[in-house]
């Protein structure tokens, strides 16, 4: 497991104003909406300041979003009703997260790395960011397929329009992370990183396509699972999911 980098003193205690702020925001009533979602990753990123981890993956969780709600592939979705109530549901289980910790309650352990290392200077925003995709995606997806089918009465077919729907995400992915490369690898360490070939080791190090499809696979095995054996599952999902993220935040 890697070693993550030392807090720095100044930036490692949160601001109270900032902790009750954001608290207020993701104790609101739950998003119904894609505008739900949206507004409400509007105000974290307009809350939180630059020395803030958390804003770099909610910047990029938000660019994402922005594609999804305004740029289906072909110009519309082939289930819409499915691929929209999962991402609400996706995002729901994000802000939740953040309550949680911010409340001191049990939280995912996918999700503490991250909240644990916000205001650690030393670590870049491309590691944030992946930090966060890779709590969101390895962690959360596969709980949020789960409980969309279950709400839907769905059991997508692997050559149904839910799942082509879910492939075609992958789309705006391609579209998106460029630019949300470019974002992420600005300023000193982001150049820095850029120059040493740190960008590249780290974007190879987290392969967002093949996480999406195991999410897939696992919501498939969730399904069928119940009670103690299915907590045990989706506890040792959330353990090495963490374990990941720490290796990504640690990352040199």
């Amino acid at each position: 497991m890697a070693t993550l980098p030392s807090p720095v003193p100044e930036q490692s205690a949160q601001p109270e104003a900032w902790a009750s702020s954001l608290a207020a925001i993701v104790s609101a009533p739950a998003p119904a909406t894609i505008a739900d979602v949206i507004a409400r990753m509007r105000a974290i990123d307009g809350l939180l300041p630059d020395s803030d981890g958390l804003k770099w993956f909610n910047k990029l969780y938000l660019m994402v979003t922005h594609q999804v709600d305004e740029n289906p592939p072909g110009g519309a979705w082939q289930d819409p009703t499915w691929l929209l109530h999962l991402d609400v549901v996706f995002a729901g289980l994000y802000f939740s997260a953040i309550r949680t910790y911010l409340a001191g309650a049990c939280t995912p352990e996918a999700w503490v790395v991250l909240f644990e290392s916000r205001f650690n200077g030393e670590i870049e925003h491309l590691q944030f960011a992946l930090a966060g995709m890779n709590a969101h995606i390895n962690r959360d997806l596969a709980i949020a397929l789960d409980q969309t089918n279950a709400d839907l009465n769905r059991d997508p077919a692997p050559d149904g329009p839910e799942h082509a729907d879910y492939l075609a995400v992958n789309t705006l992915l391609d579209t998106v992370m460029p630019a949300a490369m470019a974002m992420l690898s600005a300023g000193p360490l982001g150049e820095a990183a850029e120059v040493s070939g740190k960008v590249g080791r780290l974007i190879s190090s987290f392969d967002i396509y093949a996480a999406r499809n195991a999410a897939w696979d696992f919501a498939n095995v969730l399904c069928d699972l119940g009670g103690a054996v299915r907590d045990a599952a989706l506890t040792a999902q959330d353990v090495s999911t963490g374990e990941l993220g720490r290796t990504l935040l640690g990352a040199v």
